[in-house]
């Protein structure tokens, strides 16, 4: 077995892909947020895909990051020289890569070191992967809400930020001082538009200490709105030992994940960009369509699956997909509610997307796994199934199935799988939305009381009906019994 590093990548097994470059080859362009496996399945895959064809090199990344978890990442890959080993999975075939993408990481407590790079006139781009509840958004609105705590925090000692928006918002500060070009600020989260979500971040946290720097940011810096996806579950000591086993790689944080990989992106950036279409990034005018199919179809379908799954004690998305219940109610909330809320997708057949999701959420090597979709429900509700149920209700169409959809949600988090077994808390929430499901037991519509998750759709007295019924159904017959009946109805 081989510990990795830049020195024993010519030890490494034959077929194994290494980077032809070296790292004095490269030079930084990125600097980016939350270096978790997502980030380094996707955007620094398509980098070192560049960077191997002698294209963009310098455009190499600096990871940094504002959590603990962070500095966890930090110390894994500094061994390693900032390497990872993707290893891609389909049923059939496990191949492995190993990344050089990165050069640098400056550990979250070295703020300082941050804020020095993102006034650097080398970077040019900063990306950000934080998670879908990253963002300081009101749920009920959908609106960048300066007073999360945090955001106030930065706002009232705007030159020591605590945040990733508010690091962003100095650093551009600084460039603006000293005269220098903004950079492009790149999301790569799961949000419908965004860039725009994460430009009201930035411009908001500026706006708080100086409303000039907040219109310069808004007048010269580009935030490009995106698509991203590829199915990468989190890390374990599964997945190490996997990675040592088949290949042969002592990597402290291997990051596993499926073949599929999609990048669609707007073409807005204020200060260059790599060529990433000759990596296979897909540019277009408005990623509309794309986000909408992706977000609905893939994000909601996993939603979909999660809290059954959950309930009944199954632990792998491959065999949720695979249980005749579960499967049909994919099946079902997708086609009859999803699939029809989502406007055409130029070059697209939804029902070929369609399939190609089922597929891939049936790979079973992958071992994604359903704590990994049902973790968050409250940051991702809000933009997964209630923006489908709010248009299903506006076209006066059913949501029997979304509704039914919340009703586990909420029989998830009272806290215990039908066979009694404790469910992991698995949400920022997990106190108040155990105590609301544990009230909505007797009182269903106790839960529809968060207006943060629903907003007007829990006003809606159809949805309202749909959702009691379903959970009343839930608790008194058990969650396969109800969920049979109503994939049978």
């Amino acid at each position: 077995m081989t510990m990795l590093s830049r020195a024993t990548l010519a030890g490494l097994k034959p077929g194994i892909a290494v980077p032809n470059y070296r790292a004095d080859q490269l030079s930084p362009g990125i600097l980016h947020f939350g270096l978790g496996n997502f980030h380094r399945a996707h955007q620094a895959v398509y980098l070192d895909t560049l960077f191997n064809m002698g294209k963009s090199r310098d455009w190499a990344i600096i990871g940094t990051g504002v959590r603990p978890a962070d500095r966890q990442m930090h110390d894994a890959l500094a061994p390693q020289d900032w390497l990872t080993t993707v290893v891609e999975q389909e049923a059939n075939v496990s191949r492995a890569r190993v990344t050089g993408a990165m050069v640098d990481f400056i550990a979250p407590e070295e703020r300082e070191a941050i804020v020095a790079k993102l006034a650097d006139p080398a970077i040019r781009i900063v990306s950000i992967t934080v998670t879908e509840g990253g963002y300081f958004i009101d749920p009920a609105t959908g609106q960048f809400n300066p007073a999360f705590p945090e955001i106030a925090r930065d706002g009232k000692t705007p030159q020591d930020p605590h945040t990733v928006f508010g690091l962003i918002a100095l650093g551009l500060k600084k460039r603006r001082d000293a005269g220098v070009k903004p950079f492009t600020v790149m999301s790569c989260d799961n949000i419908p538009h965004n860039g725009v979500v994460a430009r009201n971040a930035v411009s908001g946290v500026a706006r708080l200490y100086d409303a000039g720097l907040a219109d310069w940011i808004a007048a010269t810096a580009s935030f490009p709105n995106g698509m991203v996806d590829r199915i990468t579950p989190a890390t374990t000591d599964r997945e190490r030992q996997l990675c040592a086993q088949d290949f042969g790689i002592e990597d402290n944080w291997p990051v596993y994940c499926e073949e599929f990989i999609q990048w669609v992106l707007e073409d807005d950036f204020c200060n260059g960009r790599p060529q990433l279409e000759a990596a296979g990034v897909q540019f277009v005018a408005d990623v509309t369509p794309f986000e909408f199919m992706k977000i609905r179809i893939l994000n909601g379908g996993h939603a979909a699956i999660a809290y059954p799954a959950s309930l009944l004690g199954i632990h792998f998305v491959h065999d949720a997909m695979n249980h005749p219940l579960v499967g049909a109610f994919f099946a079902k909330i997708e086609r009859e509610d999803i699939m029809p809320t989502v406007p055409p997708v130029p070059g697209v057949v939804l029902e070929d997307y369609y399939r190609l999701i089922h597929r891939r959420f049936s790979n079973p090597k992958i071992g994604d796994t359903i704590p990994r979709l049902a973790f968050d429900g409250s940051n991702r509700q809000p933009k997964f199934i209630v923006p489908v149920a709010r248009d299903r209700l506006k076209a006066g169409a059913s949501i029997d199935a979304l509704a039914f959809e919340s009703a586990l949600w909420c029989r998830h988090c009272f806290g215990k799988t039908e066979t009694g077994r404790d469910i992991t808390a698995g949400d920022p929430l997990w106190p108040r939305l155990t105590a609301l499901a544990q009230k909505a037991k007797a009182d269903p519509l106790a839960w529809l009381s968060m207006d943060d998750v629903y907003g007007d759709v829990a006003q809606a007295e159809v949805f309202r009906t749909a959702f009691a019924k379903s959970l009343g159904e839930i608790w008194s017959k058990g969650t396969e019994r109800a969920l049979g009946d109503f994939v049978e109805s």
